[in-house]
């Protein structure tokens, strides 16, 4: 069974919506695979390509891991094989060490692709062509795909000749807060239904529409909540619409910035027919707090004013900002702290920490308890188990 009806047949039977989970550290990659283990369930995990990158192009921040270890390692520890590893947002400018070095766009094209090839040798199964990120402007509906089309034939010859089983997964534009239009999704679907049928390639497994998210800062400031409780009934026909053109196409949707949404406006995803959801920074947030939480707890107060101030001082935090934000400098560390768990300012850091305990396992034992909770919040209201 291929990916499209393994996902397909399990959204049926289950009357889900699937999870994509960001690896935001060896932590929370450690809690996907123990949960797949012990519900037997599929997760995908999406790694971004900041987060996990090829060897050859100088890896990634979660864990210091390239794609070729990353996928060793989850492929090692996951007994039954349900975790379907995933690339998210892959494409130009999408590493961000890449755009800093003055490139011309066929370099960053060809780096692109060099990541991607790594993904299908690494046995990633869903690859995720991002076309929308451009260091001069906003490209156009037909600029994207343009893009679009060139990787999906690139991905999909690399796997043909070395006999890779590979999915596709497109979007067309960046999340802001907004909705996707129908008229737009049936002009890309028109354009990529015709580039298939002239290449002879499947048609793509998921297409990212977007349904009113957008992630700032701790909060989903975008309007799917309102959505949901039936302020937007216009916005929300509007998304039914979507999905059932999809269906018909036999297409399904993914819903990206899916975190901090309220736990009825999960409950509601199955309803609506969103087949996917990614759900990233908030397992990130999730663990840095039970760091603080448990270095408060154990009065280790010197330290965690030591984590606050590492991680403010990496920047990270400076994306994430809503403008003219009154966020604090301790709550702007707490959206950068999981970006420093591999820096050796944390490392150093967290080694003082286990010399303070007599069980060395307790500190990550915490760590993972409090993700595993984050996380187990999204499939209980997902329906993908019933705990």
């Amino acid at each position: 069974m291929d990916n499209i009806d393994f996902l397909s047949h399990y959204i049926d039977k289950n009357q889900c919506t699937l999870l994509g989970i960001g690896p935001m550290s060896k932590n929370c990659v450690d809690v996907v695979i123990d949960l797949v283990n012990d519900l037997n369930i599929p997760i995908m995990l999406i790694a971004s390509r900041r987060q996990i990158e090829s060897k050859k192009l100088g890896g990634g921040y979660v864990n210091n891991w390239s794609t070729e270890e990353f996928s060793k390692y989850v492929h090692q520890n996951d007994k039954n094989q349900n975790i379907i590893l995933c690339r998210d947002h892959g494409g130009p400018y999408q590493n961000e060490n890449e755009n800093k070095q003055n490139l011309s766009y066929d370099d960053i094209l060809n780096k692109a692709k060099e990541s991607f090839r790594t993904d299908i040798m690494s046995n990633f199964k869903i690859i995720h062509i991002d076309p929308s990120e451009n260091l001069i402007s906003d490209l156009t509906l037909d600029e994207m795909l343009i893009r679009v089309f060139e990787l999906y034939d690139f991905c999909y010859s690399v796997a043909l000749e070395n006999n890779k089983q590979i999915s596709i997964e497109i979007s067309l534009g960046k999340e802001d807060g907004g909705i996707s239009h129908l008229s737009e999704i049936e002009y890309a679907i028109k354009k990529i239904e015709n580039f298939c049928k002239i290449k002879q390639l499947p048609l793509p497994l998921f297409i990212v529409i977007k349904t009113g998210n957008h992630v700032l800062e701790t909060k989903n400031i975008g309007i799917l909540d309102d959505i949901i409780d039936g302020k937007d009934s216009e916005e929300k026909n509007e998304i039914k619409k979507m999905i059932d053109f999809c269906n018909s196409k036999k297409i399904m949707i993914k819903e990206h910035n899916g975190d901090y949404l309220t736990d009825n406006s999960l409950k509601q995803h199955p309803k609506l027919g969103i087949h996917a959801i990614n759900v990233a920074p908030e397992f990130g947030v999730s663990e840095t707090k039970a760091i603080l939480s448990w270095l408060e707890k154990n009065n280790l107060i010197e330290l965690k004013e030591n984590f606050l101030e590492i991680s403010y001082k990496s920047n990270k935090w400076e994306k994430w900002m809503i403008p003219n934000s009154t966020t604090t400098k301790n709550e702007k560390a707490i959206i950068s702290g999981h970006y420093i768990f591999s820096l050796d300012e944390f490392v150093n850091l967290k080694n003082t920490i286990l010399t303070k305990i007599e069980d060395k396992d307790e500190f990550d034992n915490y760590l993972k308890m409090e993700i595993k909770k984050s996380i187990l919040r999204y499939l209980k209201n997902l329906n993908i188990v019933n705990l």
